[in-house]
């Protein structure tokens, strides 16, 4: 029988294109679509794009007998929620950023609240599939990776693992303004944002932690990490480029190597023989990847591409699941970018 599954934030754009995978998924069921505004509202006439949504799937307040609930809320409220779903025998993976950090005290940092329940942060499993399929399997809680994280640690990951570099860390990073999600703020209207870039967040972004985490899980220890986020006028997109220095005797050819044998067996990694473009990922769940050294400063320069609402948001979490109910990992993921 599929499972029933819920998304908790439907209206939004993470809510959105979950809905889009998950309405042609063949091991789930879509339950409820969950949201505090448009109750009652036809999931297709609050998503436009759901035309596969039936019209008895109408935003709702409550999970119903959903077994695996996907959260996609603001800071801070997935938290509240998840004790007494997890208390029900529900599982849930959490696409916002409630679960990714482990000290709880981070998110007063970084985050200006207090976590309201940090007896969950220890088990959450920080849901970057690539990195921890075998603690995914069967667990209940599920932290979603964000999109910068993403793309930062998958570009990065094989040369941690095959220690290639050591020292400072350094994330450019623009992402389309999907990535903002279904703010009304006059620095995302087209007016504001349109023939412009401008960095933001510097240099507190709510990311950098989790990126330096990773990175320390990874085996880097503490890392001494600059991440610099962009807004681009695009929609969709999420570009990493990240810069380390290389250890001695580190050649391009034992970097190339580690990169190929690292992601060979990997269904939504491909190591691109030039510098992929972001709009190479569209509406896909693949991460794009292409590393090589600037010989003159023994610099790594590696890049990394996503659509920042499939693989960085959406795509992983149905990654995850896929996972976490010993589906075939790609169930549901197959699509292949669109062009041009």
């Amino acid at each position: 029988m599929p499972t029933k599954v819920a998304i908790v934030g439907a209206t939004g754009y993470a809510g959105g294109e979950l809905a889009r995978i998950l309405l042609r998924h063949s091991g789930v069921r879509l339950v409820a679509a969950v949201a505090r505004g448009r109750q009652g509202t036809p999931l297709r006439d609050a998503q436009p794009h759901l035309h596969a949504a039936p019209d008895s799937l109408t935003i709702s307040g409550d999970v119903r007998d959903a077994e695996l609930i996907f959260t996609a809320l603001p800071a801070g409220e997935a938290a509240k929620l998840a004790p007494a779903w997890l208390a029900e025998g529900r599982r849930l993976i959490d696409i916002g950023s409630d679960f990714r950090l482990k000290d709880a005290g981070a998110y007063e940092s970084w985050y200006g609240y207090t976590h309201p329940a940090p007896e969950l942060l220890g088990e959450a499993v920080y849901g970057m599939t690539e990195f921890e399929r075998a603690r995914l399997r069967g667990t209940r809680l599920v932290a979603n990776p964000g999109c910068y994280p993403t793309a930062s640690l998958l570009a990065l990951a094989p040369a941690v693992a095959h220690a290639l570099i050591d020292g400072d860390v350094i994330v450019d990073a623009k992402s389309g303004v999907s990535g903002a999600g279904h703010s009304v703020d006059e620095a995302y209207l087209y007016g504001t944002i349109d023939e412009s870039v401008r960095a933001y967040g510097v240099p507190r972004h709510r990311h950098t932690p989790e990126i330096a985490q990773g990175l320390g899980v990874l085996g880097m220890g503490s890392p001494r990490l600059t991440f610099t986020p962009h807004l681009v006028p695009m929609t969709r997109g999420l570009i990493a480029t990240c810069y380390a220095s290389l250890r001695d005797g580190v050649t391009a050819e034992r970097v190339a190597d580690a990169y190929a044998s690292h992601y060979a067996d990997e269904p939504f990694v491909r190591v691109t023989a030039s510098f992929p473009p972001t709009k190479a990922t569209l509406g896909s769940n693949w991460c794009l990847v292409h590393a090589t050294v600037d010989e003159a400063t023994r610099r790594l320069v590696v890049v990394g591409v996503i659509d920042n609402l499939v693989k960085g948001a959406a795509g992983s979490a149905v990654q995850n699941m896929n996972v976490v109910l010993g589906l075939p990992e790609t169930t549901g993921l197959e699509a292949l970018p669109l062009w041009p």
